[in-house]
């Protein structure tokens, strides 16, 4: 984690992206400014990302976590693929998917290394609070 904000926490580094071919960027704009609004330092790159150009980011930025948004049915293939690509450049960030996940997905998602996921209306705090549980969560491991 970053150094220390006027709170006396660690301020979070995560990274944003949108991973493979979704055009929808609406939802991650709004994620990304909740994020920043709780403190934390976002890195958001932007539409049709790659497992590559996400792991370089989060290496280049010292990231703590990714968040990944999904809205293309893609998240059983795409957000696996990331885990191995993250655990392949030997980095250990959790991965937080947020968008559009069937419930009958979602332990599936666990079981292949995503830490957290977000459905919508998930709160602003919901948001917030599930990152910071992830970083945590992975910091301590």
């Amino acid at each position: 984690m970053a150094p220390e904000a006027d709170t006396g926490e660690p301020v979070i580094r995560i990274v944003l992206a949108k991973l493979g071919l979704d055009g929808h960027d609406r939802g991650i704009k709004v994620v990304a400014r909740i994020l920043r609004d709780a403190g934390m330092e976002v890195i958001y790159l932007g539409l049709r990302g790659t497992t590559e150009s996400i792991v370089a980011a989060v290496e280049q930025e010292d990231a703590d976590a990714v968040g990944l948004s999904m809205h293309n049915a893609g998240h059983l293939t795409l957000a696996p693929r990331m885990v191995d690509a993250l655990a392949a450049a030997d980095l250990r960030v959790p991965i937080i998917i947020g968008g559009i996940v069937p419930d009958e997905d979602v332990p599936r998602l666990h079981e292949a290394g995503v830490a957290a996921v977000l459905g919508p209306g998930a709160s602003s705090d919901d948001v917030a609070e599930t990152v910071r549980a992830a970083v945590l969560s992975t910091s301590t491991d």
